[in-house]
C-alpha cells in the first residue's frame, strides 16, 4: 500500500468551475458527465466518487479512470469499502483506488483487503503506525479481493 502526501501528488482536484481536460485531474462525477464526450483518450482522469454514488453507474466508463479516489466522510461510515470491493471484485477495475478522507491508520488491513492500495492519511496519523498496521495479520482464514480461496480447511503438506 502506498501512502500519498497531496504536496507531491501528481493527481490535482479539478476546482468548481468547468475543467478543461489536463493529464491526472481528478474529477467529481458530475464534472466527469459534463466533459466525458470531449476528454481525449490518451489523457489520464481520475474520478472522485461519493460514499453514496453506485459504482455500478460508472462501471461501463472504469477502463477510462487511471484512478477512482473513494471518500470516507467520517471513519465510522464504511460504504467506501463496499465500493472499493465492487471494483475489485465484481468490475475487475486494475487501476488505482485510493482511499480520502476520514482514514485513520486502524482501518488500513481492512483497506487492503478490500482493494484500495493508495491512501491519504488523516492529518495526524503516522505512517510509521500505518506501515505496521498493515503488518498485524499475516494471514485470515477468509479470501478477500486478493487472495480468494480462504486458508481454513485448506490442506497443508
Amino acid at each position: 500500500m502506498q501512502f500519498i502526501d497531496l504536496e507531491q501528488d501528481t493527481w490535482q482536484a479539478a476546482d468548481d468551475a468547468l475543467a478543461v481536460p489536463a493529464a491526472n485531474l481528478l474529477l467529481t462525477s458530475a464534472q466527469w458527465r459534463a466533459l466525458r464526450d470531449a476528454w481525449p483518450a490518451e489523457l489520464p482522469v481520475g474520478l472522485k466518487l461519493a460514499n453514496d454514488e453506485d459504482v455500478e453507474d460508472i462501471a461501463a466508463e472504469l477502463p477510462r479512470f487511471a484512478l477512482v479516489a473513494l471518500h470516507f466522510p467520517k471513519w465510522t461510515d464504511g460504504r467506501a469499502y463496499s465500493q472499493a470491493h465492487l471494483l475489485r471484485a465484481r468490475y475487475r477495475y486494475a487501476g488505482e483506488v485510493r482511499a480520502t478522507g476520514d482514514v485513520l491508520v486502524d482501518m488500513l488491513p481492512l483497506l487492503q483487503r478490500s482493494g484500495f492500495d493508495t491512501v491519504v492519511l488523516k492529518a495526524g496519523q503516522s505512517i510509521e503506525a500505518a506501515r505496521r498496521a498493515l503488518g498485524f495479520f499475516p494471514a485470515y482464514y477468509q479470501g478477500d479481493v486478493v487472495q480468494t480461496q480462504p486458508i481454513f480447511g485448506r490442506a497443508t503438506a
